[in-house]
Formats: structure tokens, sequence, C-alpha cells
């Protein structure tokens, strides 16, 4: 058998540029799905047509400009009571803010009247005019009705809608109507002028609506002062009456405290202070000697004469202590001087004890009577400092309460009308251009995306190139669909046409099987597939067809025993047959006895006949391979049509016997990973695919997904004047 590897540096490549974007290919596709972005171009521009000019409401715009000056003088600092505007950023972004608040525009709808306006009230009925833009729209609400019917949405209750109908629900959809049509501009960006625009289906109602927008915002100024100063003058009176109260309570406080108690003064707090420090001091010195005490006496238990005499620093004891183990009056003495030491240390011990006890008592009586003044200087200091805090806090607020009631009548606005709005003369919008532009853009997206979408929904294979690039293996020919739809009309058709496209692409076929080994011809050619209906016996019958014209003898053996369909294509041919390949294979008939000899064919058939063998067994055994052997002797070519590879394994097994494996694959039908995976089946069992063709080509759809006369033998124009069909 052959094993091709010619192509597999070219599967490798392909396979490292999947991650590259061809932008040829890419637009090779859009190219070739241009009848389906036209009709989209076109179908959004008739659209885009029929909102500009017959659906869009002319709108008219309309504006006004208001000024804001900051720092308008004053004629009282009022600027803690009422707060003016300062021009910073963030001021500048919160008064377009306050121009498009609800209650400034509530106020604008009230002024003018737009609840018994249509435009911006939806529950006033106006009879609608006879137009087509009419019709249409009625016909979109009906199906739209229509639609909710089959979802099982019921329209909206009468009774219902009557209940969203109030006075209160009306406001608030006209003033959410209107500010939908209301833009507020900051222009130039960060300048104290603010631009009121207003678009309306009328030229006069914008400007209006523009005029009294920026009126009531200056109007909205001065109430908002006139009400903080009314508010700030209420609070301030009643603010200032209970800090006299608090006043003089505070002053009454303090009167009475100085009754109550003695003098109290820094000076004696001062003097207790350092008495404090004093006996604190004593009383340290005191703990330090009495620790001195306890130590020393201490270390002399215990301790060896030599270092009690070192301990007290006693000449005496010095002087002893080196013959104390010695001289026995020398340890009497030294005895006795040491408990001289001992009981003079007891005794300062005891005395330093006592002189501590009297420092601690003297300290805490010193400490009791500096808590107490210090409690009476801090509640009688605090007490002055209160009384001191209301009577500023009193002079403050009365001075406030002042200048606010001589504020009320001087209040002027933060801003002025800068310019008054203009009845436009022409609509602003719709743009029509641009309507009908940004329809024909859209479609051509929405096209170019359909396309692109169906390109990578595409899981079969469409061209030779794309066979070629995925499975890595030759594409020896491209099969046309042959026009007959019985079985038997192929093979007549083939016969009555030889110079048909479908014949030259066999004879294409053929060549390429013929080269695909120079050196050694394939002589056994087995043809198969992944799946039935895929055209490998078409392909096995019209290759035998071919070879047998150039006066070559050929068999043609019907490997899919279990099927057995290829006595339909011979009819009443088929009938005469005394045997099959399993007949011929276990020796009860003949191999010329079981072949038919088909006229139309011009080839020997030798068809399967039904077994209680399994196939894989019969294709397995020293049998078959020796029939092989045998007919490679007695013809020139012989073609084998097996089974699916996906579903049985008996093609990889004959492919053991043969010279050239060709796997047939059905244009735009046969998927990728199901190609893939028979071929794999393949590499399994260490046999290699000599190379695929395309079946079943139909030309009207490569026109469709616009290949044209680019592939194929024939499909396009370019082959009229080489075949006759």
């Amino acid at each position: 058998m052959v094993q091709m590897s010619s192509v597999a540096p070219q599967a490798a490549e392909t396979q490292a540029d999947d991650d590259l974007i061809d932008i040829g290919a890419l637009l090779q596709t859009i190219w070739r799905g241009k009848i389906i972005v036209l009709a989209c171009v076109l179908l959004a521009g008739v659209i885009g047509i029929w909102q500009a000019y017959l659906v869009a409401v002319p709108k008219y715009t309309a504006s006004a400009t208001v000024i804001t000056e900051p720092n308008q003088s004053m004629v009282v600092d009022l600027e803690s009571v009422v707060s003016g505007f300062g021009g910073t950023t963030s001021e500048l972004t919160s008064e377009i803010e306050v121009i498009r608040a609800r209650s400034l525009i509530g106020r604008v709808v009230e002024r003018l009247e737009l609840t018994e306006d249509p435009e911006f009230n939806p529950y006033i009925e106006v009879p609608e005019e006879d137009t087509v833009a009419n019709r249409l729209d009625n016909g979109v609400a009906a199906v739209k009705l229509w639609v909710k019917s089959l979802f099982g949405i019921a329209p909206t209750d009468p009774q219902l809608a009557a209940v969203e109908r109030t006075p209160g629900r009306v406001q608030d959809v006209v003033i959410s109507n209107l500010l939908e049509d209301i833009e507020v501009t900051n222009a130039p960006t960060n300048s104290y002028v603010f631009k009121v625009t207003v678009t309306t289906t009328s030229p006069g109602k914008s400007a209006l609506i523009a005029d009294t927008i920026v009126d009531e915002y200056i109007q909205n100024q001065v109430a908002v002062k006139f009400e903080a100063t009314e508010r700030a003058t209420t609070w301030l009176s009643n603010r200032v009456a209970e800090l006299e109260t608090e006043l003089e309570a505070a002053e009454a406080r303090v009167t009475q405290f100085n009754a109550e108690n003695e003098l109290v003064s820094p000076e004696a707090i001062a003097v207790l202070e350092r008495q404090m420090q004093e006996m604190r001091s004593r009383l340290t010195d005191s703990g330090e000697q009495i620790t001195t005490l306890e130590e020393r006496l201490a270390a002399l238990e215990g301790a060896t004469p030599e270092e009690q005499a070192a301990i007290t620093g006693d000449s005496q004891l010095t002087a002893l202590a080196g013959r104390v183990g010695t001289d026995t009056r020398a340890a009497d003495a030294f005895e006795t001087r040491l408990d001289q030491l001992v009981a003079r240390d007891r005794l300062a011990l005891e005395r330093a004890r006592s002189q501590a006890s009297s420092f601690e008592t003297a300290e805490a009586d010193i400490e009791a009577d500096y808590l107490a003044q210090t409690r009476a200087l801090t509640e009688l200091q605090q007490l002055t400092r209160d009384a001191e805090a209301s009577r500023l806090l009193y002079e403050y607020f009365l001075t406030r309460l002042k200048e606010t009631a001589a504020q009320e009548g001087i209040l002027q606005p933060d801003s002025r009308i800068l310019s008054a709005a203009v009845v436009p003369s022409a609509p602003s919008a719709p743009n029509k251009k641009l309507i009908v532009a940004a329809a024909v853009l859209l479609g051509l997206m929405l096209g170019v995306a359909i396309v692109l979408i169906r390109e990578m929904r595409a899981n079969s294979f469409r061209t030779g190139s794309d066979l070629e690039a995925i499975t890595g293996r030759t594409v020896l020919g491209q099969l046309p669909v042959f026009p007959s739809r019985k079985r038997r009309a192929i093979l007549t058709y083939l016969h009555d046409k030889p110079n048909s496209a479908a014949a030259e692409a066999v004879r294409n076929l053929r060549t390429s099987i013929m080269f695909s080994n120079i050196d050694n011809p394939p002589q056994l050619i087995m043809v198969t597939s992944s799946l039935q209906g895929e055209g490998k016996t078409t392909t096995s019958i019209a290759l035998a067809h071919n070879l047998a014209a150039m006066g070559k003898r050929v068999l043609l053996i019907e490997g899919d025993i279990r099927r057995r369909t290829l006595a339909q294509y011979f009819g009443d041919e088929g009938d005469r047959q005394t045997g099959g390949l399993v007949s011929v294979l276990t020796g009860d008939t003949p191999l010329e006895e079981a072949v038919i000899k088909s006229d139309l064919l011009g080839a020997d058939v030798l068809p399967g006949e039904k077994t209680s063998s399994n196939a894989a067994d019969v294709f397995s055994s020293e049998r078959f391979r020796d029939f092989c052997e045998r007919v490679r002797k007695v013809y020139d070519y012989i073609i084998i049509d097996t089974p699916p590879v996906l579903i049985v394994p008996d093609a990889r097994i004959i492919a053991g016997n043969a010279d050239a494996v060709v796997f047939a694959v059905r244009w735009d039908h046969t998927s990728r990973h199901q190609v893939r995976d028979a071929l794999r089946l393949f590499e399994t069992v260490g046999q290699q695919v000599t190379g695929t063709v395309l079946t079943q080509i139909n030309p009207r759809g490569m026109r469709r997904y616009g290949y044209g006369a680019n592939y194929g033998y024939g499909y396009g124009g370019y082959g009229n004047k080489y075949y006759t069909n």
C-alpha cells in the first residue's frame, strides 16, 4: 500500500497559522456573501428612508442663555444665612441639576398648562390623520398586540389605566416627558453661562418653554433666598431668647457658688502642691533607708565572718574575723560585736518605718486637701466659662438677627437672562440624510455579521483547498452531483455522456490516483467514507467505468456485504448472479461464475451476498488475502467499495490489502470532526489514506456560496466550451 505524506508540511504550516487573521480570506468570505450583504443594506436603507421621511416627526430647537454672577455685594454679611453662588466647578455642575430639577420643571408645566398638551401628556387622545405613516404605525401596534396574545400577555386593563390617570400621575408623566426634551449645558465649559435648549414639535412652543424655564430659575433663586431668610429670622429669634435665659442661669450659678464656698485661689493650690511634693520626697528617702537596712540585715544572716565584716564595714569585726576559727575568745568577741551592730540596725529600721508611716499619713492629708481645692477651683472656672460663652453666643446671635431682619427687603438673584430664545425657522431633527446613512451602515454591518457567522458555523467542506488544509491529505478529485435521481441512471449518464463535466471529473480522479505513486501505480483501489450516503459507491462505479473505458480489465467488488446496495445500480443484470464474494472466498462458486458482466459498465462486478459470518472476520481471513492476490493476476484494476469507516471496521481491515485508499467526503454535508475521526481510525491500524475526493458538489450551491467558477471542474461558465452535459 502507498503511504501519502506529501502534504504533511503544508498541513503543519496551516496548523501553525491558525491563530493568524487572514485579511484577504476575510474579505473574500464577505465578497462571497455579497448578495446577503446587499440585501441587508437595501432593506436597512428602505427602513431608514421610511423612518426619516414618513415616520419621524419634525423637531424644532430653541435655546435661552442665563449668566450667573457669583460675587454680588451685600448690604450686610449674610453668607452664613443665605449661601449664594460661589462659582466653583462643583457648583457649576450643581446648577445644571437645579435647572433640571423636577420641582422647577413642575412650575413650568403649571405655568404653561402643558398637561393639556398632547405632546407631553400621552393620556390625551388626538384623532389621527389618515396617512401612510399612521397606517404603518397602526399595523405595527396590531402586530404587537398579536404577539402579546401569542405569549399570553393580557392587554392593559382599562380600569387600571383610569387609576393611573390621577392628576398627580399625569403631572409626573408630563414632567418626565418634558425633561427628555430639555438639555442644559455650561457653555463655554466652566464659565458662568448656562444654555437651556428645548426641542419640541412646535417652534414657538420650544422658544416659550426655554424662556419660561430661565425665568422660573431666576425667580426660584429669589424665592429660595427669601425662604432661607425667613427661616433664619425665625430660628434666630427663638435662639436669642433661649440664649438670654441660659446666660442669666449661668451667671446665677457663679454667684451662688461664690457664696457657698470659701475663697479658692490658684496660689493656695500651688502651696499645697509644693508641700505634697516635699512630703513625697521624704517618703521616698525613708523607703530607700528601709530597703537598705532590710537588705543589709538579710545579707548578714548565713554569711561567713569575713563576709559579715565586709557587709558591716566595722573595723573591730574585720580585725577579729581572721581569728574566729582558731581563737575561742576572738569568736565570742566577734559574735558580741555582731549582735550589737544587728541590734543597732534593727532599731534604725523600726525608726525608719515609723517615720515612713507618719509621712504617708501627712501626704494623704495634704493630697486630699489639694484635690478638694482643685475641684472647687475647676468648678468655679467651668461656671465662669459657661457664663462667658453664653454671653458671647447671645451677643453673636443677637447681631445676626438684626442683620437678617435688615436683609429681607433687598434680596437679589444670582443670575440674569443673557439672551432670550429665538423662534427657530427650520426643524433641527430628524437629520434625514444621517438616518438613511446610519441605516445603510447598520445594514452593511448586519449583512457582514450574518455572512461571517454563517461562515464560522460552517462545519463541512465546500472547497478542495479546505478539505486538503484540514485533513492534510491530497484532494484527488472533485465530483459533481450526477443529474439523475435513480442509481442506475447514473451509470447510464456516464455511458451516454462521456464528455460531460461529471465524466471529466472522474477522469481527473483516475489520473490523480494513477499518479499518486508513479513508481508503483496502484492496482487494487479501495473507496470508503466516514458515513453512508457520501457517494463512495457512486465514486467506485464511476471510477470502474472510466478505467474500463480505457480498455482495461476492471473488477468492481462490493466490499459492503452488510448492506449490499451495488445491485441497485445494475437492475436486471444484478439478478443473473449465481453467487457472490463470500461464495468465491469459500470456494463454493468460481470467480468466473460469480461476477456480473455489465455491458453498461464495461467491467466485471462481484457483488456481496448475505452470510452468517461476521464481515470483519471474512476480510481478516487468509482466504481474502489470497483472493486479492489471485484477482491481481487476472485484472488490471480492482475497485473495492467498502463500508463506512465510523460504523464498522471492515474498511480498515480491507485497507491492508489495497494499493490506494480513496476517502470520499460529501460536499457541504460531512462534518469536519467526522472526517478527522475516520482518518484517525486508519492511523490506529497503521494505514494511510492515499487521498480524498469531494463528492456530490452542487454547482448552484457553489455559486450561492460565492465560489462560482473558481473551484471544481466545469462548475462555472468557464467549462461550457469544453464539456457536453
